[in-house]
């Protein structure tokens, strides 16, 4: 005997194919339209349904036509960040930081593959044993992950991470308890005298937020030229130029790195230059760039502390092939990087930042000397300045801002 779920599922079954065979090439499809039509297939079924379980069954059937099938309300739900199909059965999304397991499933895996290609096909691209894996961005921004078998042994994959639909800023972050007022502060005086910053943390630990939320810190007088893998920063500033990597094509040619657009970006005359994230041999152009006038540039970078995030850029530096001594190298990243921001994604799902941190520009040391400005202590669940006195407050003055050595003091 069929549950009430498997006959929900099977009375969808069948006015998804009445309603599909029932559109005619002449018709404007549309919401409004196949509402109508579904509901007068729905009725002359002579089913007798509550009103609410109705609606559902046709707006799913919509959803299979015209949308993403289960997870269209995952779309459209503001408090979802990132929804992962691992299979037809297994859904999850992250929710205010946290990840859960929903109730939604796909009926088949053919299903969810139809899901798949009619994502894939709108931006382009197409996905088959072929060519089983796409990683594209949608038209609103989202970023969306595909891989199907033979690649997949669990069936066809999918993940979106979908684009936020404001612009990130330093007052949100506040409000989520990621740092505290006084490092908000001083972030701020960072930004403003131009300090080259690297955010560091690992997957899923808010770097891309964090980067929106100090970039639109920068003023609006100044041009800035974004650079992403994956466009995914949100500025609020005028005079902003967006430029995205481009993958190789279907015959292996065509693309266009990170690397590329890094070495054109120095000829658009940026007051400032931000990238995504640096991953590999791109890493050398970003250091050269934020050391040859092009002060107060930021970009991310996958480590978990920030010492282990200069020796991360350090082995990138040395992925581009150019021969260099490590001392040069090392002296490269000295001289190029002031501030490191640690952030971190504890296991109650929040998103903190643990260390804000000055690189000492120290040229004949063997190692390198990272000084903690700001920590938050785990404890004592807050975060705390260390009572360093950063070298940059020297170059505050350039811009006419004052802080006093008292505002690092120690907490007790």
């Amino acid at each position: 005997m069929l549950t009430s779920e498997e006959k929900m599922h099977e009375i969808e079954d069948s006015l998804h194919k009445k309603l599909f065979r029932s559109i005619k090439k002449t018709d404007e499809i549309n919401h409004e339209n196949l509402h109508k039509k579904a509901a007068q297939l729905l009725e002359e079924s002579g089913l007798i349904l509550p009103t609410q379980a109705k609606e559902k069954i046709i707006a799913n059937v919509i959803n299979k036509i015209t949308g993403l099938g289960p997870i269209e309300g995952l779309m459209q739900d503001p408090e979802v960040t990132e929804i992962m199909v691992n299979g037809k059965s297994d859904i999850f999304v992250e929710r205010n930081g946290r990840l859960e397991k929903t109730e939604i499933r796909f009926q088949s895996d053919e299903s969810l593959l139809q899901v798949i290609n009619r994502i894939v096909s709108k931006i382009g691209r197409r996905i088959d044993e072929s060519s089983p894996l796409v990683d594209a961005r949608l038209p609103d921004g989202s970023r969306v992950n595909a891989i199907i078998p033979p690649l997949s042994l669990s069936g066809p994959i999918l993940t979106i991470r979908k684009f936020p639909e404001k612009s990130m800023q330093l007052d949100d972050l506040l409000g989520f308890n990621s740092l505290s007022q006084q490092m908000a502060e001083f972030l701020y005086f960072c930004i403003i005298s131009k300090q080259n910053i690297i955010i560091s943390g690992g997957t899923g630990s808010g770097k891309t937020s964090l980067l929106n939320a100090c970039a639109n810190l920068i003023p609006k007088d100044q041009r800035v030229i974004t650079i992403e893998d994956a466009a995914e920063i949100r500025l609020d500033l005028p005079h902003l130029i967006r430029l995205e990597s481009k993958a190789q094509n279907m015959e292996g040619k065509g693309a266009i790195p990170i690397r590329t657009l890094l070495k054109n970006a120095l000829r658009m005359r940026p007051d400032r230059i931000i990238v995504g994230e640096i991953r590999g041999a791109e890493a050398i152009d970003m250091l050269q760039a934020m050391n040859t006038g092009h002060d107060g540039s930021l970009t991310t970078v996958h480590a978990n502390a920030p010492r282990e995030a200069l020796l991360r850029t350090e082995t990138m530096v040395l992925m581009a092939n150019l021969d260099l001594p490590l001392p040069a190298i090392r002296n490269q990243v000295v001289s190029s990087i002031d501030i490191i921001i640690q952030q971190e994604r504890d296991i109650d799902g929040k998103r903190r930042i643990t260390h804000i941190s000055e690189i000492e520009k120290d040229f004949n040391s063997t190692e390198y000397k990272v000084n903690d400005i700001f920590v938050y202590s785990k404890q004592k669940g807050e975060h705390k300045a260390t009572g360093y006195i950063p070298k940059m407050l020297s170059k505050l003055k350039e811009y006419n801002l004052e802080v006093d050595e008292g505002f690092f003091k120690k907490n007790s």
